[in-house]
């Protein structure tokens, strides 16, 4: 089994971020199991609390759970063109100390959304330049932006439109061989 933790950047309980993460994780393979992980408790990143040897029990909580993935999937709504503070807050926290980042060698993959046009395509490329530094290969093509992200959901949060399910599909199918590759190595 394949463990690919899910990353929703978006804290609202009704999020249009937390329903695309849902409808994705439905098209993993089932060799693959995938969780959302909570992020909105993490106090913020400060370095004085490491370089002390007492991080909040939380971070340590954070930093062992995350240990247990081998992937990690990014759904993150923009803010201000760039991602969400609550999701940036956690990336910093797995990443210290820098010898033991936990995203170290994950395959990743990053879904950005807007109930806009312009689809998160600023969130998603800061989002890329983090990952790059923390040596995690991600997903290039197809590469995922959702325009008008409320349009694409039904009352029950479920994608409405086959054509978006099928871009998603092939979004997770790339993932699943840039993981199934990364592994193999």
């Amino acid at each position: 089994m394949t463990k690919v933790a899910v990353f929703a950047g978006s804290l609202r309980k009704e999020s249009f971020t937390r329903k695309v993460a849902k409808n994705v994780m439905d098209l993993f393979p089932d060799n693959f199991e995938t969780e959302i992980i909570p992020i909105g408790d993490l106090p913020l990143y400060n370095q004085d609390f490491d370089d002390e040897g007492n991080p909040p029990e939380v971070w340590t909580t954070f930093r062992e759970k995350m240990k247990e993935f081998e992937a990690v999937l990014f759904v993150t709504p923009e803010y201000n063109r760039s991602v969400p503070g609550v999701l940036k807050n956690a990336i910093d926290i797995g990443s210290r100390p820098k010898e033991d980042s936990v995203w170290n060698d994950k395959p990743a993959a990053i879904i950005s959304n807007s109930p806009k046009n312009l689809s998160g395509f600023g969130a998603n490329h800061h989002l890329r330049q983090s990952l790059v530094f923390f040596n995690m290969p991600v997903v290039q093509q197809p590469e995922a932006y959702l325009a008008n992200v409320a349009t694409l959901l039904d009352e029950y949060g479920k994608i409405n439109n086959e054509d978006t399910v099928q871009f998603l599909q092939s979004f997770v199918d790339a993932f699943v061989n840039l993981i199934t590759t990364f592994k193999a190595n």
